[in-house]
């Protein structure tokens, strides 16, 4: 839990506001100043884009037949959003890490899918994603002995540690080899770690986040919500890298 909640500090949105609430309480017009131009430019749309396409990892989707085949598929979670009144919940803004997951499993790159039981430490509760994952996996057609899923990883470094306990992260001394697949711009960190757990790693990027064709506009420039959002989604990738590469 420490790690998901220290890094908001630093963030943009995090550090801004400590600034203005520093301001506030000390009456001084420097930190008030500083917390409010942080605010600004990480709010807008030509900066937030400039940062996340710095971590995004290749430059578009692969098709799936230029994939090669490898023991398994994982997929990793983090598009679930728990809705009461809906059984399998609702699709949040990752869903293309489903999706590329079953398109590669029928496409026949490997023999099975692997989802993982992501669940956030605050939420003990709550349903594993990777469970509602495999049942929405069964509606389309994946049959169940097809299905694996790892046991419960509360962050990217569990995901990779359970997949190495369910599908051993070698096997005869030669690494196992497994296409991932998880969102371009979390694909350089994710593979860090699953490389370091011992597998041999082919990425499947999906879910980006901009476009090289997306021009610029007067829109660029008007601070919104979203793109302070997609600010420190960023940065919390560059701060997640840099803590699992200095504790390696």
């Amino acid at each position: 839990m420490i790690n998901k909640i220290l890094p908001l500090l630093v963030l943009p949105s995090g550090f801004s506001l400590l600034c203005l609430l520093a301001g506030l309480l000390l009456r001084n017009s420097f930190f008030l100043w500083l917390g409010t131009l942080l605010l600004l430019a990480f709010s807008m749309p030509v900066m937030s884009d400039f940062l996340m396409r710095s971590v995004e990892v290749g430059e578009g989707r692969v098709p799936v037949s230029s994939v090669g085949k490898a023991d398994a598929i994982v997929v990793l979670s983090g598009m679930i959003v728990t809705v009461d009144g809906a059984p399998l919940g609702e699709w949040g803004g990752a869903v293309d890490r489903f999706d590329g997951g079953v398109e590669l499993f029928k496409a026949g790159r490997a023999p099975v899918v692997v989802f993982t039981r992501g669940q956030v430490p605050w939420q003990p509760g709550v349903v594993p994603e990777g469970e509602l994952l495999a049942k929405r996996a069964l509606l389309l057609g994946v049959p169940q002995s097809a299905i694996r899923l790892t046991g419960k990883a509360g962050n990217t470094a569990d995901e990779a540690a359970a997949a190495s306990v369910l599908l051993g992260a070698s096997k005869k001394g030669v690494p196992r080899r497994i296409i991932l697949v998880t969102s371009a711009f979390h694909m350089r960190r994710a593979r860090f770690l699953f490389e370091r757990a011992g597998f041999a790693v082919e990425p499947f990027l999906v879910d980006y986040q901009t476009s090289e064709k997306s021009p610029l506009t007067v829109l660029s420039f008007l601070p919104n919500a979203e793109a302070l959002a997609q600010s420190d989604r960023a940065l919390r990738e560059v701060i997640g890298l840099l803590f699992y590469w200095v504790t390696k």
